[in-house]
């Protein structure tokens, strides 16, 4: 009988193992990207989501808080990131050129992709989930669809500078919800670093710079006590440092959910 028990308690830590073992490893995440912008290509594991030639979301939104990701600048050329990617919402915005070798179907082409989203699936140190449009960029000419059908790929990549249309201004976009005792706005079209790491704000006749909190994704936030004076200028500062000062480009008059486009640019 104890041989029967020992046998059966074997069989059962066995299937225990085996149960936690199922699926494939989870994988640590790299270290972050920086703005260093080497020329070294890394190593990558690519997916896709959303509608194969789509832009993503089904909303075309995502965790950036862009709300437009599938018309211009963007195009839909947009993906999610894993951590060192997404940076929790301080890589919003950066810019990445990504290939693909393998499978056949691969072109081996670079293509330049926004970041847009985050993910969180741990199957790389590195992972790219793309649109479905940004994916099939990837391909040879007429190969997009067998390229998707390839689900999960290696792939390449390294980070570039964002570099937009003459015509696109950084732009800000007051969030819903503001008043004169919060103001939350989403700033985007950012060149060359592409992503935010700091955003203050300086009301009418006043010097002081006001740092506002970074909410989620690319959306910043003030809250206080002392309504605000508008209109408001708006500093933002990329991640390599650099600043750029959009003076009063929120106008007195301003409006939750609404738009304002600057005159700035990183050149």
């Amino acid at each position: 009988m104890a041989s029967s028990c020992l046998l059966l308690a074997s069989v059962v830590a066995a299937a225990m193992v085996s149960a936690v073992s199922c699926g494939p490893p989870k994988v640590p995440p790299g270290p972050n990207i920086t703005a260093a912008y080497g020329k070294q290509w890394l190593e990558a594991r690519g997916t896709w989501y959303g509608k194969p030639k789509g832009a993503g979301p089904d909303d075309n939104g995502g965790a950036c808080g862009y709300k437009d990701v599938d018309k211009a600048p963007f195009l839909g050329m947009n993906s999610c990131g894993n951590d060192p990617i997404f940076k929790d919402g301080k890589g919003c915005g950066s810019c990445f050129e990504v290939k693909c070798s393998k499978p056949e179907a691969c072109s081996d082409k670079p293509v330049i992709v926004h970041i847009t989203d985050m993910n969180t699936e741990p199957i790389a140190a590195y992972h790219f989930d793309l649109s479905g449009h940004a994916f099939g960029a990837m391909a040879k000419e007429g190969k997009d669809e067998e390229l998707r059908k390839a689900g999960i790929i290696d792939m390449q990549f390294r980070r570039v500078r964002c570099k937009y249309p003459g015509e696109t201004k950084i732009t800000f976009h007051v969030e819903k919800g503001s008043n004169l005792n919060y103001f939350a706005v989403l700033v985007k079209y950012v060149g060359g670093d592409g992503d935010v790491v700091k955003v203050e704000l300086k009301e009418k006749g006043s010097e002081e710079w006001k740092p506002l909190n970074e909410s989620w994704g690319a959306i910043w936030r003030i809250d206080t006590p002392k309504p605000l004076k508008g209109p408001f200028s708006l500093r933002v500062t990329t991640e390599s440092d650099q600043k750029l000062v959009a003076n009063d480009v929120i106008p007195d008059n301003w409006k939750a959910d609404a738009l304002y486009k600057s005159e700035i640019q990183v050149d």
